[in-house]
């Protein structure tokens, strides 16, 4: 079984969040979602619209997700890797190269972001 795992807030839930889960979901057999949690959020200065157990609750309901654990720290990414026996780490493209350090334990992909929506947008056109 090839097992993938992506990270982000998933806050704001639109269709690129869903194009990316599933473009993930098609590279293996297993995907595990890491979403920041409220804590690790505020430690970026960012500010999610949604409460952590709120965005897992929505993540856990998408089919192309299997498993939704919380992402604490920026140095955790090593060890999921390894506790979960994942084959293939997925990120946006936006990403690329941040997490090349990865390649010594797992496949690294970075996929191109889905055009004309984010949730920076969303959250402006909303200002």
């Amino acid at each position: 079984m090839k097992k993938v795992i992506t990270y982000g807030t998933f806050d704001l839930l639109h269709w690129g969040h869903i194009e990316l889960l599933k473009r993930a979901k098609e590279m293996g057999d297993y995907l595990i979602v890491a979403i920041s949690t409220d804590e690790f959020n505020q430690l970026k200065h960012k500010e999610a619209y949604h409460s952590f157990p709120h965005r897992k609750l929505i993540l856990e309901s998408i089919r192309y997700v299997d498993q939704v654990i919380p992402e604490e720290n920026w140095d955790q990414k090593i060890t999921d890797v390894k506790k979960y026996g994942i084959d293939l780490f997925v990120m946006g493209d936006d990403w690329r190269g941040e997490f090349d350090f990865l390649k010594d334990y797992c496949e690294v992909v970075y996929l191109p972001r889905t055009k004309g929506i984010s949730t920076t947008q969303i959250k402006d056109d909303l200002k």
